[in-house]
């Protein structure tokens, strides 16, 4: 599977409700910056993904630009996605254009981890080390985002 391909299944995961988490690199220098906050580092990032998947629903996500370069130990991507959500604490819909951006990486089994053992595939493993095991799907595709930032554009 493509960087490209990763980016998609992402939106794609989002949509469906299925768990973010193992789709960031679970390093310490992983970064995701949403609308309203910005996450530093594998475990925070896990956990903030975690706690939007509990307090929203009704994803819609559309892409309207994407842009992907894949290098073979990086990829970077761009995009203008139109956003929505429902807060379901505040009972609130939300509407979006967005624009996206982030880098990806390859991971290795020895490198990835997500945290509570989920891999992409939502299987388990663990390495000889004991951390998680390697956030690859079915297709041995085992792209991460290091960093990942959505922003909004108002007029000024």
């Amino acid at each position: 599977m493509s960087a490209a391909d990763r980016v998609r299944t992402y939106y794609d995961a989002l949509r469906s409700g299925e768990p973010l988490a193992p789709f960031f690199a679970p390093v310490d220098g992983a970064v995701k910056v949403g609308i309203s906050e910005r996450l530093v580092g594998g475990e925070t990032v896990a956990e903030g993904l975690r706690d939007q998947s509990e307090h929203t629903t009704d994803w819609s996500v559309d892409s309207r630009d994407l842009r992907v370069t894949e290098r073979e130990s990086h990829a970077w991507f761009g995009d203008r996605v139109s956003l929505a959500w429902t807060d379901t604490d505040r009972r609130i819909r939300y509407e979006f254009d967005t624009r996206w951006s982030g880098t990806l990486e390859p991971r290795e089994a020895s490198e990835s981890s997500t945290g509570g053992g989920d891999r992409i595939d939502g299987g388990s493993a663990t390495t000889d080390d004991g951390s998680d095991g390697a956030a690859a799907d079915g297709s041995g595709d085992r792209w991460q985002f290091v960093a990942m930032h959505v922003s909004t554009a108002r007029d000024l």
